[in-house]
């Protein structure tokens, strides 16, 4: 292998990477330190949802939309994706599928914290 191609090789694996993290970052919210899609809004687990499986369907993902992954994401450390009812695919982070909250306006709103009696978290670093 020349060492050309060993370098784009590096770098395309890299930058594949990276897009991973581009659809979610960490960022400072009024309860502390947590994951945010890639506009800011306040990502969240299920208590409802088991490792790797969604249970948020229907009117639940109208109102908990999923944080939906390309067709061709790839998984790297704590993130890994999770096939949905419905065939498309979300993100999870330690196992957990994550969420973005419909009645969070701004950035960094956390409305969803403690909702359905304390079913909902902020995904947590």
């Amino acid at each position: 292998m020349s060492k050309t191609f060993a370098a784009v090789a590096a770098i395309t694996l890299m930058l594949s990477s990276t897009a991973a993290f581009a659809q979610a970052k960490v960022a400072e919210t009024p309860k502390g330190k947590a994951y945010v899609d890639a506009k800011g809004m306040t990502l969240y687990t299920f208590d409802k949802d088991s490792d790797g499986k969604s249970a948020c369907n229907g009117p639940c993902a109208t109102n908990w939309p999923p944080l939906a992954a390309a067709a061709d994401a790839k998984a790297s450390g704590d993130w890994t994706i999770v096939a949905r009812e419905d065939g498309s695919k979300m993100w999870a982070v330690k196992g957990k599928p994550v969420y973005t909250f419909a009645k969070d306006t701004k950035a960094g709103d956390t409305n969803g914290d403690g909702f359905l009696n304390g079913a909902w978290h902020i995904a947590k670093p």
